[in-house]
């Protein structure tokens, strides 16, 4: 299972331009992810960057031949420059070097990547690498400036030890982040102005300081609903339990463990949002005492008996408000045949306007699977039923109602 959430770009046609730099390497990764999601990727290769990486390397990942040149007779017999700007719908830039970041942004045009950036009108990311004192000269600055001022977007660059033995901002971003930031480039952007708080994953009731109540939720689902309203231009929030999943490109990212602490930063971050998403696993119980030290087996003998308490509510807490309140769409995670029952009436008893309900006994359903099976319910008779889908591609079907919601 890959830690990261991958975006669908079937069918989406790429346009990766490879500079001369050490950071190459990380592109063919790029580009191999790039394919695995579905996208049609056309890589486009400086001289320099073949001195780092050979080109056949990019032709067996993407499965198409590299353009090198502008004067290689085979592709520019069809003016070969003017076709690959025609059919990118996305240009992306990684390694973005010192040397084609000033190129770009003075319209030089002494190569093919320049000729094709000249030629393209669509958008574009750049993920620079380079030294960090190349990066921060006042020429790299201004040109950067240049850049974002035509709209161009950045991701990158890290922070960290780069390969001249320097520490500092100019290592590459890594290619499952690129990889992100080339969903959000391609999403729609039916969300945009619009601020969505999404919770996610499991809490933790501590019993003792070692100790902790708590469920499978690996948080994926919740994830791919961040990464999803960011790429479509949201504002995002995302109050998260404990996960190792990365951050979602663009996202604002709140840590908690407890139910408790989920429900005071969903509180506080509900105000003034447009649609709360509660996919968080949160517990229904907790401890009523917690133990200041580790409670060992010889002071508890051959049982150790608990008493629980229940937690906040925090979904039924949201659809009880009076007033304007945000667009709120619950989960429910159930293990039996009345799954459809059991979510209509929760759907009805917490005040949801939508509930997302699947069984986790399903193949490819549970908790920590890469991909869910779900039936999407509505206070209007919305019964949706989805089929096996990875949870990305659940999102962005349950994003749909949401927008649907939010135009009402």
């Amino acid at each position: 299972m890959e830690s990261f959430l991958k975006p669908d770009l079937t069918g989406r046609r790429v346009l990766l331009a490879v500079s001369g730099g050490v950071a190459a390497y990380k592109a063919a990764e790029l580009c191999r992810l790039l394919v695995r999601c579905g996208g049609a990727v056309q890589v486009m290769m400086t001289d320099a960057a073949r001195a780092f990486v050979g080109e056949a390397t990019f032709a067996a990942l993407s499965g198409r031949q590299v353009a090198t040149g502008l004067f290689d007779p085979q592709q520019e017999s069809q003016i070969g420059h003017i076709r690959l700007a025609d059919e990118a719908e996305l240009l992306v830039c990684a390694p973005t070097t010192a040397d084609l970041l000033a190129r770009l942004a003075h319209g030089l045009a002494g190569d093919l990547v320049g000729t094709v950036y000249l030629a393209y009108a669509g958008p574009v990311l750049l993920a620079p690498a380079m030294n960090v004192r190349m990066w921060e000269h006042p020429a790299t600055q201004a040109n950067v400036e240049t850049l974002v001022r035509r709209g161009h977007r950045f991701v990158g660059p890290s922070r960290g030890e780069m390969a001249c033995g320097h520490t500092g901002p100019g290592r590459m971003a890594e290619p499952e982040e690129i990889l992100q930031a080339v969903g959000a480039c391609l999403a729609g952007d039916d969300l945009r102005g619009r601020r969505i708080l999404v919770s996610a994953g499991g809490t933790r009731e501590p019993l003792d300081p070692v100790r902790y109540l708590g469920n499978r939720s690996s948080g994926r689902m919740g994830f791919a609903l961040a990464a999803e309203a960011s790429a479509r231009g949201a504002e995002v929030v995302l109050v998260a339990g404990p996960s190792s999943l990365p951050t979602p490109y663009g996202v604002q990212r709140v840590e908690v463990e407890s139910a408790a602490e989920m429900a005071r930063a969903v509180f506080h971050h509900a105000a003034g949002a447009d649609a709360v998403i509660m996919a968080a696993a949160v517990a229904d119980f907790r401890p009523v005492e917690r133990a200041e030290r580790k409670v060992k087996k010889k002071d508890v003998g051959s049982s150790w008996t608990l008493s629980l308490e229940p937690t906040t509510d925090i979904l039924g807490e949201l659809g009880a408000r009076e007033g304007r309140r945000p667009l709120l769409v619950g989960f429910a995670a159930e293990t039996g045949p009345e799954l459809e029952a059991y979510a209509s009436a929760k759907l009805a008893a917490k005040g949801c306007d939508l509930l997302v309900a699947n069984d986790v006994l399903q193949p490819g359903s549970g908790f920590e699977s890469e991909t869910n099976q779900a039936v999407i319910l509505g206070r209007e008779g919305l019964r949706e039923v989805m089929a096996l889908l990875e949870k990305r591609q659940l999102a962005a079907r349950i994003l749909d109602r949401v927008v649907r919601g939010l135009a009402r």
